[in-house]
């Protein structure tokens, strides 16, 4: 075999394949109904699950109808367009009425969405996204109706972000079951809803959401670019927009706020924030997101001010915790071994008598067995994934104490961070945070804490130039921005923060 020749030939495929699909948008139907029958079936060659279905009214009006097997309502086909066009034929008294093209526009067939096109390529991607095309023998226009019906998942409570107190509810993967929900928390027209379409193969539909007189013009014309400028083939999660919009690819911190819960969503846009939701995902993406929105919880809001304020302060001390803790130990026991009591140094120094390897090795060790079995808890099914997670822990843990790999301390501390890193509400928050342990660990091990203090100076340089859309990722902290500084850590009573639009400088940088 050629394999040259077959890599030419798949090389150049695409690019012919965008040719025949750019030609194809800008074809017109043609006035015979087999020409344009035939044009359908070399766009949907090989399509085995498109339905033409033939019928004539009165016996001599042929007509031709197009849909994808499994798509769309049939019943809803029979009862509100084959009935009417088969037994009562073309309506009569409401004027001449010659055609198709004019039923669908004096919406004479009983169906909420009808729409007509003389274009063989809206044709094709109406067909494809659910909707029945009705052609006519001698006429160049069709009809597209709205009968879609495909199988969904219901609204369930969300899994990520489970709420103790609050809406059970979140997003599916239908994207108007999505707005309605969205929809069913503003009674107001101010929420704005815009749609787009994004990627050439999938062609997802795209919404974008935002309150009227509360979000700031520039952001919103900054998203609105930034997604018309996507050029990816298929969008299959929120993910493919997030990666393709953000400013910087290379910072571990997320700058775009995912959620699956509608009541998170409408929070975002009374700040004056954008949500972009995509059909196929229960996850919508509100930008933009600040650091201190990633350790902040949707509870925070529905409970008392006095139990959140000590909730988020045992938050933030434990996710600093789990981040510091295994470096500041290796520095301590390594460099500084005054700054120990001595009766605890002397203790610590018993039990690594017998370990073979450097403190630092041990901790490296252990940071990647714990986060090998948090995947793996992950991956497994539902009924043993916690279960093996845990139990693997526990037990990998005691064979390595037992068999003096590692010492008793070195467990202590990387189980404490580990577990002090599940208190973080939003999981993904989290991934850097647990991704900055290891090149702290490795500073500490090297340098002590004068390594530790450099490495955590050069992660608040970088969170202090980052700013996602225009906004400071450490807002409204740095810089300081006045009212909001009452939500940041201790989350004052609801009467004492009302505002009514965001504040200018939260965005711009200005203190």
């Amino acid at each position: 075999m050629d394999w040259t020749k077959l890599a030419h030939k798949k090389l150049h495929k695409p690019a012919a394949l965008r040719q025949a699909e750019a030609e194809r948008e800008d074809a017109p139907l043609a006035n015979d109904l087999a020409a344009n029958r035939r044009a359908f079936e070399h766009a949907f060659r090989d399509c085995s699950d498109l339905v033409f279905r033939e019928l004539a009214i009165e016996n001599h009006t042929k007509l031709l109808l197009i849909y994808i097997d499994g798509m769309i309502d049939v019943e809803l086909i029979t009862v509100n367009v084959l009935s009417p066009l088969i037994y009562k034929g073309l309506p009569q008294g409401l004027g001449a009425i010659d055609n198709i093209a004019q039923m669908c526009e004096q919406q004479l067939f009983s169906v909420l969405q009808m729409r007509k096109s003389s274009n063989l390529g809206e044709l094709v991607t109406g067909i494809l996204k659910g909707n029945l095309a009705i052609l006519a023998d001698g006429e160049a226009t069709a009809c597209l109706a709205g009968v879609k019906q495909v199988a969904t998942r219901g609204i369930e409570e969300s899994t990520s972000e489970p709420a103790l107190r609050g809406p059970k509810e979140s997003f599916t993967e239908n994207l108007r079951t999505n707005t309605v929900l969205l929809r069913a928390k503003f009674a107001t027209t101010r929420l704005k809803i815009e749609e787009m379409t994004v990627g050439s193969l999938t062609r997802t539909d795209v919404v974008i959401a935002y309150l009227d007189g509360i979000v700031d013009p520039d952001l919103l014309e900054e998203v609105r670019a930034r997604v018309a400028r996507i050029q990816v083939e298929g969008v299959l999660d929120s993910g493919y927009i997030e990666e393709a919009i953000e400013d910087t690819h290379y910072s571990p911190f997320p700058q775009m706020m995912s959620s699956e819960r509608p009541d998170v969503v409408a929070a975002g846009l009374m700040e004056g924030k954008v949500a972009i939701i995509a059909d196929g995902t229960p996850f919508a993406l509100v930008v933009p997101m600040t650091f201190w929105s990633g350790l902040q919880a949707p509870d925070d809001y529905y409970e008392r001010f006095l139990y959140v304020a000590l909730n988020r302060s045992i938050r933030y001390f434990f996710a600093a915790f789990s981040v510091l803790l295994p470096s500041f130990y290796i520095a301590l026991t390594n460099f500084h071994q005054e700054l120990i009591p001595g009766k605890l140094m002397i203790t610590i120094a018993a039990l690594r008598e017998r370990a073979p390897f450097p403190t630092v090795i041990e901790v490296l060790m252990m940071e990647i067995m714990f986060e090998g079995l948090r995947e793996a808890g992950l991956r497994l099914p539902k009924p043993i994934g916690p279960l093996v997670s845990v139990v693997g822990a526990l037990v990998i843990g005691e064979a390595a104490v037992s068999a003096g790999i590692v010492s008793s301390p070195i467990v202590i501390v990387v189980s404490a961070a580990g577990i002090a890193s599940f208190i973080i509400p939003r999981y993904r928050f989290g991934i850097p945070l647990r991704m900055l342990r290891f090149p702290l660990l490795v500073l500490s091990g090297m340098f002590g804490l004068f390594g530790l203090t450099t490495g955590v100076v050069a992660i608040l340089i970088h969170l202090v130039q980052l700013r996602p859309f225009g906004m400071p990722y450490l807002s409204p902290l740095a810089p300081a921005a006045g009212q909001w500084l009452k939500d940041w850590w201790i989350r004052w009573p609801q009467r004492l923060t009302k505002r009514s639009e965001p504040e200018p400088e939260n965005r711009g940088g200005e203190a």
